[in-house]
């Protein structure tokens, strides 16, 4: 039963784009962070996330890719609703890390004075 969101089925969608590239996107996010590096690396690796997602998608699951062309609309529709769900993931494990790492190193900003 094809969604909107997931195409082959519910529980293919919360493993493959959740589970597995959630904890990519994350770890993208946390080296991001690390690397003190900009927004504009982070889209583009959960670009290439994205693609690699959608073709777990195809290749195990007989979802759509963006190759041959017959299918380019179908998986260029879940190709971006896969990259919005995984940047959200990368974002939130870039503030994850980007706090901490700014509570450590300026922590005096963040105590409370008595």
């Amino acid at each position: 039963m094809q969604g909107l969101i997931w195409e082959v089925s519910l529980s293919e969608f919360l493993f493959v784009t959740v589970i597995l590239g959630g904890a990519g996107a994350w770890m993208i996010g946390r080296s991001t962070a690390i690397t003190w590096s900009g927004w504009g690396i982070l889209a583009f690796y959960v670009l290439l996330l994205t693609i690699g997602v959608r073709f777990i998608h195809y290749a195990l699951f007989s979802g759509s890719f963006f190759l041959p062309l017959s299918t380019f609309g179908v998986g260029l529709h879940h190709g971006i609703v896969d990259y919005i769900i995984l940047f959200a993931f990368a974002a939130a494990g870039r503030s994850f890390v980007r706090s901490r790492q700014m509570s450590r190193q300026y922590g005096a900003l963040h105590r409370r004075g008595a």
